[in-house]
């Protein structure tokens, strides 16, 4: 398989997963699809720094349509077929560089997010962080997540979104990090001739 159509195929694959972030995303804004809780202000601070929507979903889309238009005989307006294409596919690291970043950017919150916990009213009638400075490991012992009073179920939903927003940006990591040696290479030896195998993918 060519380089070009490896990095398609990356591409798209960061596209899917990049709408799927953006929706995990916003679902953490409705615990429970209501949406009091964040006109109130009372959703935990990790779930307000958009790692989902702008990190892996937005600013996935540039590399994500970079790497897809690689495939192309006359990829961003180079005149020579062969020259112009492992022009851009080094440049397409510059673009896995910024997909790095920006998955990267995710996967860090969203694992602070899933070790500090969710923000709820607890029995004490009182809104905090009620496993941010726990002696004990909440993610260990569900016996504690009843805890939170309100919103209902609120860490169930955290546990569950932040570890779907923490998988999906490994996943990205995972493809940034494949299309930069993808990128190397095919870069340095060319894009393939018809019927030939890359040394990639």
């Amino acid at each position: 398989m060519c380089f070009g159509k490896c990095a398609k195929c990356i591409g798209y694959q960061l596209l899917i997963l990049a709408i799927l972030c953006i929706v995990a995303n916003i679902l953490l804004y409705f615990p429970n699809g209501e949406t009091k809780y964040a006109e109130n202000n009372q959703l935990g601070r990790f779930v307000w720094l958009f790692q989902g929507i702008i990190g892996a979903g937005v600013l996935m889309f540039f590399p994500a349509a970079v790497f897809i238009g690689l495939e192309s005989n006359n990829c961003f307006g180079y005149g020579h077929k062969r020259c112009g294409k492992s022009t851009a596919v080094l440049s397409s690291i510059l673009a896995a560089i910024l997909g790095l970043a920006s998955a990267g950017y995710c996967l860090i919150i969203s694992s602070l997010g899933l070790v500090e916990g969710p923000y709820c009213l607890t029995n004490n009638n009182t809104w905090v962080y009620p496993y941010g400075n726990a002696s004990y490991f909440y993610l260990a012992d569900h016996s504690t997540w009843s805890e939170c009073v309100e919103p209902k179920n609120v860490v169930v939903w955290n546990v569950t979104l932040f570890s779907i927003l923490l998988g999906l940006s490994a996943i990205q990591v995972i493809l940034c990090i494949i299309q930069l040696i993808n990128g190397f290479i095919g870069g340095i030896f060319g894009c393939c001739a018809e019927n030939k195998q890359s040394l990639i993918c």
